[in-house]
């Protein structure tokens, strides 16, 4: 079955079908999961959405082996996400959770100020456009809604970093929180054109001298923005010159030992480069620095929260799997979906075995 749902059948207005065979179609089901259904058309209509996503593939066709091995590399995680869905949108229900109407007319009135689509034909026009109606936007809306709720109330709320944690998580992560070494230079670009056969000596020569003179300007005491506006052929006059900041590891190693030589305000010899000669100030320079843990605390925290909101996030859909009845009707499907699921297990082990380690 999961042949059928290759590129060939994502793009629907390429094919052609009979009332009998469209219906048919509409109502395949894939997998039931606690007596509700995802269809073939309804996944498929995730797939085409994952797609759209992937500029690479906008002019491929239906049938091009890329799009084919893009279609079999999404399918194991979405169909994993479509159950996922599925049972914390019944959960939601479980809870009483629900989209009040004028909870989706305050959502409604966001979505159409944030699109600049105030007028209502214009909105109608842009859901036919996505291929929904007014119903299939509350939906999917009120699914939306349903699975943020049961996260943040049965497993967001319960999550906690305590100081230890933080503590143990910033030592064993000190580089990821250390500001690298930066400079801030100022430049002037005075350019040595050439000609078929190549560089003309004497202008190369005058070029030089040129830039020797704006350097005596520039010791003399005139202003690097106002002499960089008047000669710079660097893109960077507009902005007086200023280039950065900049880090010193990504910088070339010739100018990085230049700079290390060089104090703030000091100015250097004209250099000469491609396209003629440059004449560079060190406007600024910061120094590598380690955040202390209170400055990072913020960070800290929240990059602890999301591996431990992931960690929970799986134990409660476990939770979920566990009590839920799956039935699948289609083998290659169920097969993604194994697949995907020990991946995801795998991943979350690692995680847990990560976190053990920087906990120690």
């Amino acid at each position: 079955m999961l042949k059928q749902l290759t590129a060939a059948t994502l793009l629907l207005s390429a094919v052609t079908f009979s009332p009998r065979i469209y219906a048919e179609i509409l109502e395949q089901v894939l997998v039931k999961v606690n007596g509700e259904i995802i269809t073939k058309t309804e996944f498929e209509a995730r797939q085409v959405a994952e797609l759209r996503t992937r500029p690479e593939f906008a002019n491929s066709s239906p049938a091009g082996a890329d799009l084919q091995r893009a279609v079999a590399e999404i399918t194991p995680d979405l169909i994993l996400a479509a159950v996922d869905e599925l049972l914390l949108v019944q959960r939601g229900r479980e809870n009483g959770f629900a989209l009040g109407d004028a909870q989706f007319a305050q959502i409604l009135e966001n979505i159409k100020t944030s699109n600049n689509l105030q007028d209502d034909a214009k909105f109608q026009e842009a859901l036919k456009q996505e291929g929904l109606s007014m119903a299939d936007l509350r939906r999917n809306l009120e699914r939306q809604m349903l699975v943020s709720q049961v996260q943040r109330v049965e497993i967001l709320d319960k999550v906690s970093i305590t100081d230890e944690e933080a503590k143990a998580f910033y030592e064993a992560h000190r580089q990821e929180f250390t500001a690298p070494a930066e400079v801030t230079l100022r430049e002037i670009l005075l350019e040595v054109k050439g000609n078929d056969r190549g560089i003309n000596v004497a202008e190369d020569d005058t070029v030089r001298e040129q830039a020797g003179d704006i350097r005596k300007r520039l010791l003399g005491g005139e202003p690097f923005p106002r002499l960089a506006g008047e000669f710079s052929v660097a893109a960077s006059k507009a902005n007086g010159g200023l280039i950065g900041p900049l880090k010193s590891e990504e910088l070339a190693p010739a100018l990085r030992d230049l700079l290390a030589k060089m104090q703030v305000g000091d100015i250097t010899e004209p250099i000469r480069t491609q396209r003629g000669y440059q004449i560079l100030k060190l406007e600024s320079r910061t120094e590598a620095k380690l955040r202390s843990f209170e400055e990072a605390r913020g960070d800290i925290g929240n990059r602890i929260g999301e591996q431990k909101l992931r960690g929970e996030r799986e134990k409660y859909l476990d939770r979920l799997r566990g009590q839920a009845t799956i039935t699948w009707r289609n083998a290659e499907l169920e097969k993604a979906y194994n697949t995907a699921l020990a991946k995801r297990r795998e991943a979350s082990n690692q995680q847990a075995s990560s976190q053990a380690e920087t906990a120690k």
